[in-house]
Parts: C-alpha cells; structure tokens; sequence
C-alpha cells in the first residue's frame, strides 16, 4: 500500500504539483518515484492556485480560511478536523503560510513535514528568498538553499531538520534567476525527502 499524504498550501502550489507528478508513473509498467498518494489539498486561502491544481490532477481540494473574529486556537481546531478526515499519513506543508499551534501539531505528532527556502538557522519566517538576494546584493552572503524539516512544536523553521541543500548566487543573478534555482531545488529536495520517508510507512 501507498503512503497517504495531505499538502497545505496558501498559493500557487508549485511544490505541490513536484509531488503530484513524482506520485504519478510516465511509463505503463513503471513504478512512479514516489509511492504515495495525495489525497487530499488543504488551503486557507479561496484564490491559492494549488486548489486548481488539485482539480487538474483529480485531487479532492478544500479551502478552509480563517473566518472573521475566529482565534487561532479556533481556527487550528478546524484545520485539524479537515485534515484528519483524509486520513494521512504525513502532513505536508508546502507553502502553507501559517504558524500552526499545538492545537493542530498535537493531532498528527512526527507527522507533519515543512518546507522553507532556507538553511538550518538562517531567514526563519516569510519571504527567505527575497531577504537572502538581498543579503547577497550587500554582501554578505554567498549562497543560501532549502530545508525539509519536521513541525514538534510552534517554532519557526526550525524543527528537525530532515533534509536540505545548498544554492549558490551567482554572477549576474537577478532575483527571478535565483528564486528559479531555489525553486527548483525546492520542488527536488521536498519529493526526495518524501521519498525516503514513506519507504518508511507505506501501509
């Protein structure tokens, strides 16, 4: 049996779509790379394009936004009953950009798998690429690079590190060239870390 996988997402859904595609064989009789099935897209946000991404591939996709007035602890409760509904076997958060809370962390423990455009350490929270390109611009970076991390607890980006790989800057680079490689880098790293982790608990 296949792994279950349930991926967060707040927008375009790129990673996403490198999981899809590695869950999926492009040859009759070959096994795909990744032997699991999502089976199911969860976005708090009604515009993400993951959600039709979803669709495209034949993915049950729900939206559940946070609603007027709702606390987090409120919201996370929500979040956490629609996503255990699917069942999963690993939670993945894939541009999900939201800080859970134990609420939801405590229902799915060692469970719950974040991806973030950076180094083990470096650029916690939001816009990871744009601030590293900056950095690079001042000069005081040369590289920086993605991380596959477990989610134990509410810290930002730094839970167990699963996996990560480094990406250099280099001559030249426009913010477009560089965010294209940390992408890419993003979409390899995410599924092969995937990959290894449900050999684990293939059911």
């Amino acid at each position: 049996m296949t792994a279950r996988l349930v991926v967060l997402a707040s927008g375009s859904g790129s990673n996403l779509q490198a999981i899809v595609d590695a869950c999926g064989s492009r040859c009759p009789g070959v096994p795909p790379r990744l032997a699991a099935e999502v089976v199911g897209v969860v976005c708090d946000q009604p515009a993400a394009f993951a959600l039709e991404r979803a669709v495209a591939a034949g993915v049950p996709g729900v939206c559940i936004p946070r609603q007027p007035g709702e606390t987090r602890a409120e919201y996370d409760v929500r979040l956490a009953a629609g996503v255990a509904g699917l069942d999963p076997d690993w939670v993945v958060l894939a541009g999900f950009m939201r800080v859970l809370s134990r609420v939801f962390l405590d229902r799915f423990p060692a469970r719950v798998v974040n991806l973030h455009p950076a180094l083990p350490g470096q650029l916690p929270g939001v816009r990871a690429i744009e601030r590293a390109y900056d950095e690079w611009l001042g000069g005081y970076r040369t590289h920086s690079g993605v991380m596959v991390h477990l989610v134990p607890d509410e810290g930002v980006d730094d839970g167990p590190v699963l996996a990560a790989d480094t990406v250099p800057f280099h001559p030249g680079d426009s913010l477009h060239d560089f965010a294209q490689r940390m992408h890419q880098a993003e979409h390899r790293l995410l599924v092969d870390t995937l990959i290894t982790l449900t050999k684990e608990t293939a059911r």
